[in-house]
């Protein structure tokens, strides 16, 4: 009963240790009316990290995204809209600044690049097997073969060890 409470305890405490993280780190910025707020919280969730790469700006702590969050507060207040931001941002940084990038011509490894590499490793497989299958096929010659052929077909004659 221990054990539950102590796994109990900890998985809350990771879960709320993320969450202040998220919040302390958006606290800092306020906003005049809670659409702002929340249009700045959705737009730095959109929005890739790019020190740690599998997180948003809204949860990295790094000092790059700190930045950044920064500099798109400072946007907002300007006045520019969620779609100069992120214009911005992909111009400085590229298309993997987004969590969601467009399909086009230099991202196609981004949406493509997995399915391909999951279809050679299969094609690589296949072909390895096969030719494991062909190569133990393969290990008798023809003489054994026949010899072989004849002892099965005759369960009567007894069996003279292979060499």
């Amino acid at each position: 009963m221990q054990r539950y409470i102590l796994v109990f305890a900890l998985a809350g405490t990771l879960v709320l240790g993320t969450l202040s993280a998220e919040a302390s780190t958006l606290a800092e910025f306020s906003f005049s009316n809670p659409t702002q707020e929340h249009a700045f919280r959705e737009l730095t969730e959109q929005l890739r990290c790019l020190v740690c790469q599998n997180e948003s700006l809204a949860a990295s702590q790094a000092e790059l995204a700190q930045d950044l969050r920064r500099e798109i507060y400072e946007m907002m207040r300007a006045g520019k809209t969620q779609d100069q931001i992120i214009g911005f941002l992909v111009a400085r940084y590229g298309d993997f600044v987004l969590y969601n990038p467009p399909l086009k011509l230099s991202t196609y490894p981004l949406w493509y690049g997995p399915f391909l590499l999951f279809g050679i490793a299969g094609f690589l497989l296949i072909r390895t097997l096969l030719r494991k299958r062909k190569a133990r096929d393969s290990e008798l010659s023809a003489a054994e073969h026949s010899r072989l052929a004849v002892l099965l077909a005759d369960p009567s004659r007894p069996q003279e060890p292979l060499r």
